[in-house]
């Protein structure tokens, strides 16, 4: 399929209530539906919870309740909606992003590098497989939090547009937040989204948001404040690539590796 000349792109950076799936999935309801009309939504990283450990008591079957619900809301607004949950799935517990069409059909990725710092490895299992999956002609890579600091695994050797990534990234550690999403914008020549929470969580961890989309020379196109919760929608252009990639063809003289 020929991409699509015009992509908009949209970022609810809201609080999350901790440990309450229903709660959240309401709050963002409304907030989905303030939205000015977009291709595809962002949520943030396990959006219906917060970044908890609590897998056992809280985590959802594959295909579970708020599967369902991200169906519903795509459809409803002919819009693709992304963002992380915790599934339970033969056993194991997973920080599982979904990439749900306005027709039903869905994509899945499992975090691939569990936080350390928080036992998050302990708790979740691993994602093996980088998903690059093609949306209104757009090849789109989605990545999870704590991915965002390995740059072998963000790179871009499939030649997608648009990387982003969902998150509860904590205030203290805000600039590398924001100097790795510029980073990997600039390395990968592709428009770059970083959506992430905003409030305090059930930890005590306080979360500035500092939500943002950048382009491929590393300009930053949103305007998202931090601390607030907000939702906006960004415009983003083919050609407008397609021209940088060309008059600065950086990614050919990339360097070829193989992930085990």
């Amino acid at each position: 399929m020929e991409a699509v000349e015009l992509f908009r792109l949209g970022m609810i950076q809201t609080p999350l209530v901790w440990e309450e799936p229903g709660a959240n999935r309401r709050h963002l309801a409304k907030l989905i539906a303030k939205s000015e009309p977009a291709d595809l939504i962002l949520l943030p990283e396990m959006f219906t919870t917060g970044f908890t450990m609590h897998a056992k008591d809280l985590a959802e079957a594959a295909g579970g309740e708020t599967l369902k619900w991200l169906k519903e809301q795509a459809a409803q607004y002919n819009c693709a909606f992304s963002g992380s949950v915790m599934v339970k799935e033969n056993e194991s517990y997973y920080n599982r992003l979904y990439f749900v069409c306005p027709n039903g059909d869905f994509k899945q990725y499992d975090k691939r590098h569990l936080f350390t710092l928080a036992g998050e490895q302990n708790v979740y299992s691993g994602g093996s497989e980088r998903l690059v999956l093609e949306y209104k002609g757009w090849r789109i890579n989605p990545q999870i939090c704590y991915d965002l600091r390995f740059p072998v695994w963000c790179r871009n050797t499939e030649d997608f547009d648009l990387q982003f990534f969902v998150a509860n990234w904590p205030e203290r550690r805000s600039e590398a937040w924001m100097a790795l999403l510029k980073a990997r914008a600039i390395e990968n020549q592709c428009y770059l989204a970083g959506l992430n929470r905003v409030g305090e969580d059930g930890n005590g961890i306080y979360h500035s948001g500092d939500s943002a989309i950048y382009d491929p020379m590393g300009t930053k196109l949103s305007e998202t404040e931090p601390h607030m919760e907000s939702v906006e929608v960004v415009e983003l252009y083919y050609s407008q690539l397609k021209r940088l990639r060309e008059k600065f063809a950086f990614l050919k003289d990339r360097d070829s590796f193989t992930l085990s």
